[in-house]
């Protein structure tokens, strides 16, 4: 889910411009081509895109919203770096809001919705078979697991809190540090029995199963940092 530019902005060519560069610069900076801490020069990316300043200011607003980029005084923009004190504290809201929403989808999601889920996950295992248990990466969006499972809750404010405060945030460092990884069958897997307990319309037993399951991925990413 994206924030989109004001309505009252008269100029659609340079709408269409800093959207197409705000979806650029949002995925090169979740997928590491623009790497932790690294400056965003304006005159720089102007030049590489071939874009007005105004449009790469509305992209760079943009991604100061989503947290990906932080602005400070004297040093300009640059893209947000987490300290381990602070991707911790991002897992543990991760952990109870995904719970909820867990719960809540549980209660709320359809069987046409269910079945899709499942159809989703049946395509995540060929693409892990692929990677040979090696990665598992999801796409945005609505190919992504969690997010659909958070859409199911039908409940709008945990929507915005984790498809647009922090769901491109969260996606850069599972990006970063839950891509390779040798638990990328183990999430698989548990992402399976969350299935089954959401299409039993166990919201209990949902709930309790997203948390473990987000509490291992802290832990796995615990031990790729300290082992880095």
């Amino acid at each position: 889910m994206q924030n989109r530019p004001s309505s009252n902005t008269t100029d659609p060519v340079s709408i269409t411009l800093a959207d197409r560069l705000f979806d650029t610069l949002q995925r090169a900076i979740v997928e590491g081509e623009i790497a932790p801490g690294s400056k965003i020069s304006e005159p720089e990316l102007a030049r590489q895109y071939s874009v007005s300043r105004g449009s790469l200011r509305e992209a760079i607003g943009r991604l100061e919203a989503r947290k990906l980029v932080e602005r400070k005084p004297n040093l300009g923009a640059r893209v947000v770096t987490l300290s381990y004190e602070q991707l911790i504290e991002i897992y543990q809201v991760r952990e109870a809001l995904e719970g909820m929403a867990a719960r809540l989808a549980a209660q709320n999601m359809s069987e046409t919705e269910i079945e899709e889920l499942q159809t989703l996950l049946e395509e995540h295992g060929h693409e892990i078979e692929e990677q040979h248990g090696q990665a598992y990466f999801q796409k945005q969006g609505d190919l992504d697991f969690h997010y659909r499972i958070v859409q199911g809750s039908k409940n709008h404010q945990l929507i915005g809190l984790l498809c647009d405060d922090l769901y491109h945030l969260l996606r850069m460092y599972r990006y970063q540090f839950g891509m390779r990884s040798k638990r990328s069958q183990q999430a698989y897997e548990e992402h399976h029995y969350l299935i089954n307990a959401i299409a039993a319309k166990d919201p209990e037993m949902a709930e309790l199963l997203m948390r473990q399951h987000i509490r291992s991925s802290r832990r796995n990413v615990e031990r790729m940092l300290l082992e880095s």
